[in-house]
Parts: structure tokens; C-alpha cells; sequence
């Protein structure tokens, strides 16, 4: 010992706290694997079946939505495109929501189901929450930024993308953890 700090604080232990950690670390992504894919199947269907939403027009339909944000968007071309068919668009966006919940939930092509949950964020967040001053109050852009983790890592535990590397791994290689 030296100065009172221990020179061994990176030797493994089997059953010490090196094995939590190891643990810890291989299971950091779950909670936002699980947080992601909850919320963005809910999202989806609650698009899907909030009957005033699928509606070109009147109170809280995806219509008047994008006519209301379309002039302070970033981008008011994108907007335009959905504004020629508003409920195509609506429920190209719910489904999408759905595919990217029930992906990334389950672990099912993790990293294509993260990118696609990006790419709606991004599309929101360019949209619909540009205008959000300070732009922190808006949710689109934090959504976006959850989702590099998962792009970047995809889910290597507990997932159905484990399971099936696992199941095409050569004999004697050791499993996908």
C-alpha cells in the first residue's frame, strides 16, 4: 500500500466487484433499450388510434399539426411533402413508431430499428419542435441523441439479435454476451 491507495484495484475476483461491474457494463443499455421501444410503441399507438389525429383537418389532427408548425420549421419543404397527403403521412409515422418500438424492445435487427427511431427523431425535431425556444424544451432532439447508443451498439443482451448470433456462431466460439 501506498499513500494508502491499493495497487491491486484492477486484479479480477471472481464473485467481487469486478463481476457486478462487468455485469453493470454489459447491461447498461437495457433500461434505454426497454424505455425507447416502450414509449415509441405507445407512441404509435396512440397515433393509431386517436381517431382525431388521422385527419386532414380539425382540432388535434396531423393535418392542422403541420399546417401550424410548417412555417417555423427548419426545413418547411419536408413539411409540404407530408401536407399533400397528412394521414398517409400520420400513419407512415405511427407505423414507423411501432416497427422501431417493437424492434428495438425485442432486439430485432437493433441497430436498423435504432437508426430508423433516429431518423423519425431527427424528422420531428426539424419539424415539429424546431421552434421550441429554449430549443431544450423540446423532446425530438434528447429522443435523437438516445437513440447513438443504440445505433452504435445495438443489443448484445437479452435481445433476439443475441439469441440468433449465438445460434450462427461456429462450435467452440465462445457466445455473444
Amino acid at each position: 500500500m501506498t499513500h494508502g491507495m491499493r495497487a491491486e484495484t484492477d486484479s479480477p475476483r471472481v464473485g467481487g466487484d469486478r463481476d457486478w461491474r462487468d455485469t453493470a457494463t454489459r447491461s447498461a443499455l437495457l433500461p434505454l433499450r426497454l424505455f425507447l421501444g416502450v414509449t415509441f410503441i405507445y407512441a404509435g399507438l396512440d397515433k393509431l388510434t386517436d381517431s382525431a389525429f388521422m385527419t386532414d383537418s380539425g382540432a388535434g389532427s396531423i393535418g392542422d399539426m403541420m399546417r401550424a408548425v410548417r412555417d417555423s420549421s427548419a426545413i418547411p419543404a419536408m413539411v409540404d411533402t407530408a401536407l399533400e397527403s397528412p394521414v398517409a403521412f400520420g400513419y407512415a409515422i405511427a407505423l414507423g413508431e411501432l416497427a422501431v418500438g417493437i424492434g428495438t424492445l425485442l432486439g430485432l435487427l437493433t441497430r436498423l430499428a435504432a437508426l430508423g427511431g433516429a431518423l423519425i427523431s431527427l424528422s420531428l425535431w426539424l419539424t415539429v419542435s424546431w421552434a421550441s425556444d429554449p430549443y431544450y424544451y423540446g423532446n425530438d432532439l434528447p429522443y435523437l441523441f438516445c437513440w447513438v447508443p443504440l445505433v452504435l451498439a445495438g443489443s448484445p443482451l437479452w435481445s433476439l439479435d443475441a439469441l440468433i448470433g449465438n445460434r450462427r456462431r461456429p462450435a467452440g466460439d465462445p457466445p455473444v454476451s
